[in-house]
């Protein structure tokens, strides 16, 4: 044993300055936020008047608005939350209810955690070759579209996607599915093994323990990481842009074949202009954006805490 042992004056003192060094730092990144966030609310709060939620994009910066990218985001992201929720945690359940620990098994669990580390971009790309353009082999060679059903329904589609709200969620939900299985693992995880083995004691099948036991007792941490998720998906702007969204629409969509713009896209404009008074806009479309992400996060956080009661009751 070389060097003498430290004393406990010294562990403290280490203790002590290791504390500080942490303060210091979590400090100055609080320090920074607050002040991006004032100066945001500042610049952004006296734009934000009734026409601004009710007017589309103009040149007029008096006359601008948010309506057709704050509706897009709704459409792109309820169409992802549709898309992804279900698919995700159907696939955590499946991969840790009932699959067996076979080497393929684990190999897709590597793969998962390993998807959701990639950059969206890629994801991007994936999505304007698979669903915007269908790898060319859909419609026909002048760029018309496949149509099936009635185009003034709904419920029609048009083949490939192009740039419609359609192949925006399913980009989307490529983003956030890793980590709404990976989350709905992780929850799945934390069941005790004994309100598995006391369901079966009592003759209940996997399936029913899984529906009526595990899937109840996990629901909360299931919630919270998918709505998490979806704040990931709300603020996500490069694989949108790789689908090749327009910047500027003066509509709003109607239909999953629809196209749109989202938020991001909006606010990205409006701050890469020169004049002040569209940077001022650009400030009211953050907080505007910014209270959507909270207001998920809150909706996460009172889910969570509701749902723990209902299950402790």
């Amino acid at each position: 044993m070389t060097g003498r042992p430290r004393t406990t004056a010294a562990r403290v003192l280490q203790n002590r300055l290791f504390l500080a060094a942490c303060l210091a730092c979590t400090s100055l990144a609080v320090l920074a936020l607050a002040v991006l966030l004032i100066s945001v609310l500042v610049q952004g709060v006296p734009g934000l008047r009734w026409n601004f939620f009710s007017e589309y994009a103009s040149r007029k910066p008096d006359r601008a608005g948010i309506l057709a990218p704050l509706s897009g985001s709704v459409w792109v992201c309820t169409t992802c939350m549709l898309l992804s929720l279900p698919l995700g945690v159907a696939t955590a359940v499946y991969l840790e209810e009932f699959a067996r620990r076979t080497r393929l098994n684990r190999f897709i669990e590597l793969n998962v955690r390993n998807l959701a580390g990639v950059p969206s971009i890629v994801y991007g790309i994936i999505g304007l070759t698979a669903f915007s353009r269908m790898f060319g082999l859909v419609g026909s060679a002048d760029g018309t579209p496949l149509v099936l059903g009635d185009p003034e329904s709904f419920l029609h589609l048009e083949l490939p996607f192009g740039q419609s709200v359609l192949a925006g969620g399913l980009t989307l939900m490529l983003v956030i599915l890793p980590i709404v299985i990976i989350a709905s693992q992780e929850a799945l995880r934390a069941v005790p093994r004994g309100l598995r083995q006391a369901s079966e004691a009592l003759g209940a099948t996997r399936w029913q323990t899984t529906w009526q036991v595990t899937l109840p007792a996990a629901a909360p941490t299931i919630l919270t990481g998918a709505i998490l998720a979806m704040s990931r998906a709300i603020g996500e702007a490069a694989p949108l842009l790789v689908l090749g969204i327009p910047l500027f629409i003066a509509s709003t969509p109607e239909s999953l074949m629809d196209q749109f713009t989202v938020l991001p896209f909006q606010i990205y404009s409006w701050a890469s202009r020169p004049q002040g008074a569209f940077h001022d806009l650009a400030a009211s479309g953050i907080i505007v954006l910014l209270a959507v992400l909270l207001s998920f996060n809150a909706l996460a956080i009172y889910l969570r805490i509701r749902l723990q009661r209902s299950t402790a009751s």
